[in-house]
């Protein structure tokens, strides 16, 4: 996952070339053989919610409220790997940041 830092954003994205948050989680787990459907509200119902106290890198991060419309991995540090903004690609910002934290929904911890 760290290797797509850079890379276009897209919504309708077209992995390799383009990532939209939930196919670049789904693409990073399913590296590890865990097979994530590559929709952010089906991702939440495939994880199991944890406390943030309990966060954990590879954790999965959702925002914009129940059925969450936004997916991110934890990677530590209060870090996350995130696609959501065509300026800016897939970049590594603070997982809870002032725009991030007022939108919080939840961590997911991938069942698998």
């Amino acid at each position: 996952m760290l290797s797509q830092v850079g890379d276009p954003y897209s919504y309708s994205a077209n992995p390799p070339r383009s990532w939209d948050c939930s196919k670049l989680t789904a693409a990073a787990w399913g590296q590890s053989g865990v097979g994530l459907t590559a929709l952010s509200y089906r991702q939440w119902d495939q994880t199991r919610r944890v406390p943030v106290s309990q966060i954990r890198p590879g954790d999965l991060v959702f925002y914009f409220g129940k059925g969450a419309h936004h997916v991110a991995m934890f990677i530590g540090n209060g870090k996350m790997v995130s696609a959501s903004n065509p300026d800016d690609g897939v970049e590594i910002i603070d997982f809870l940041g002032p725009w991030y934290r007022e939108r919080f929904s939840g961590v997911g911890r991938v069942i698998g």
